[in-house]
């Protein structure tokens, strides 16, 4: 069986993924694996995208050693972030981490000159305070040399891409997360750019998921002693390559990629961009085939995350099954906060923050891990259905339930608490969602899939899907009251 091979980039760790289509049974083998941390050098926190190109080539080195040729490769990231190329093809400097404080105030800033209203009818992407557009404008605003210096503008995987072939593309899904492509026009938005003073020669074209963009560069090569290797651009966001792979069999219907961010929507044929959509804060996303993943980004498991690494920090190690064993004992419904209050988006103390939250909000703040990290689960499930809700309201559909892919289903108790809060089963997988993502849309490009709903239903045939019945109808409508209020959300 020939192989092909995924690169799954997330903001904690990345991965190298062979996969194999044997008699419409998708196989998966991680061969690499590595952390992908940020590294904070003065008050600027950055990736070490050079580190993370180094195992890049270290899946390459894996899977000639492991006896493969992959008949391409591709890669997925997290959106937003990006690079600029100089005028002599050179990287200047390291990409920014969109968690960097250079952008705080920036999108308030901006908002106040262009107006939301026309930085949403340009774009149909949700407000948010690291988007790629405020990125630019804080480093126009601060005078940036990179600016004066910069020929190309990349994202992330258009970057690592050009490592490895010396061909420069954008790709579409992940584009549309700058708020700087405008999906009515179907190309990055001159206006835009030049309402923040940004150049629009420095962006290139954009290709959508399938498109062949290359190949391993001969250095390369000969560098590993390997073949040349086709390099595809598929859904370069990982929250698009997510989608792609939610089995879903039915046309209309509702996903969530778990994971650092939770991301819920729906795909739509065309972007939805009227006032209800803007005072919403949704946002329009490209997707595969030309749709768009109408969807609303709600904090996640970071603040989890953030909170395990603070405890740690102070001598308590708990692995993430045995917090969500302390959290199933703990009372329920004892505190709730809003994931995505402005507090919980930066790196720092979440305990201490969760207890300022309780103490603004008038309650008893948690008093164990337990009742801290029942409180973090407990206020994403209901915050889950608070945005379903609106996904409906919105697109004008109903679902019969949720679709949860990613990592963070392997919470089992997050996901039956989201069955229990939207009062609908959730069926939960695949875990492996964008890396499967990335593999499938290269198998459409190669004629080994016919589309997208064929993908979807391979997926589903090939991998377990875990249904959750809600439980506990009445408690859980009483917190979604309480929430909503403490919350202030309508």
């Amino acid at each position: 069986m020939p192989s092909i091979l995924a690169y799954d980039l997330g903001a904690s760790s990345g991965r190298a993924l062979l996969g194999r289509l044997n008699n419409r049974t998708i196989e998966v083998e991680e061969i690499h694996r590595f952390g992908n941390d940020p590294v904070a050098i003065g008050d600027r926190l950055q990736w070490d995208i050079l580190r993370i190109y180094h195992d890049i080539k270290q899946g390459l080195l894996k899977a000639k050693h492991a006896g493969e040729t992959p008949s391409s490769l591709a890669i997925d990231s997290w959106a937003v972030d990006f690079g600029f190329i100089g005028r002599n093809g050179e990287l200047l400097g390291n990409p920014y981490h969109y968690r960097d404080r250079h952008t705080d105030g920036v999108m308030e800033r901006t908002m106040a000159r262009l107006t939301p209203e026309r930085i949403f009818g340009r774009s149909g992407i949700q407000f948010l305070p690291f988007n790629t557009i405020y990125q630019l404008a804080a480093l126009k605003e601060a005078d940036s040399p990179l600016l004066e210096q910069a020929e190309h503008f990349l994202m992330i995987p258009d970057l690592l891409r050009y490592f490895l072939t010396g061909e420069m593309f954008s790709e579409f899904s992940n584009a549309t997360t700058t708020q700087l492509y405008n999906p009515i026009q179907g190309g990055w938005d001159a206006e835009l750019l030049g309402d923040i003073g940004i150049s629009p020669a420095l962006f290139g074209t954009v290709v959508q998921p399938g498109t062949r963009v290359g190949q391993t560069r001969a250095s390369l090569t000969e560098e590993l002693g390997i073949g040349t290797i086709p390099v595809y651009a598929v859904a370069e966001h990982d929250t698009g390559a997510a989608v792609a792979a939610v089995p879903a069999l039915e046309r209309d219907f509702a996903y969530l990629s778990c994971g650092t961010w939770s991301l819920m929507g729906t795909e739509v044929d065309r972007p939805i961009m009227g006032e209800l959509a803007q005072e919403l804060n949704f946002t329009n996303e490209g997707g595969v085939g030309g749709t768009f993943r109408l969807l609303k980004n709600i904090m996640g498991l970071w603040i989890l995350q953030e909170t395990r690494r603070t405890w740690e920090k102070e001598g308590l190690s708990f692995g993430f099954p045995e917090l969500v064993a302390l959290a199933e004992k703990a009372p329920a419904f004892q505190t709730f906060i809003d994931p995505d209050d402005p507090m919980f988006l930066h790196p720092g103390d979440m305990p201490s923050r969760i207890a300022k939250y309780c103490a603004d909000t008038g309650q008893r703040a948690p008093q164990t891990p337990g009742e801290t990290v029942r409180c973090i689960l407990e206020s994403l499930a209901l915050k889950y259905r608070y945005v379903l809700e609106l996904t409906e309201r919105l697109s004008g559909k109903s679902f019969s339930g949720l679709h949860m892919v990613g990592g963070g289903i392997q919470n089992v108790l997050l996901c039956q608490w989201a069955a229990n809060a939207i009062g609908k089963p959730v069926w939960a997988g695949p875990v492996e969602g964008s890396a499967l993502g990335n593999l499938v849309v290269q198998w459409i490009a190669q004629g080994e899939l016919s589309d997208i709903w064929e993908a979807r239903k391979v997926i589903r045939e090939s991998f377990p899907v875990t249904v959750y019945e809600p439980r506990d109808g009445a408690q859980w409508e009483e917190a979604y009251g309480k929430f909503r209020a403490l919350a202030g959300i309508s």
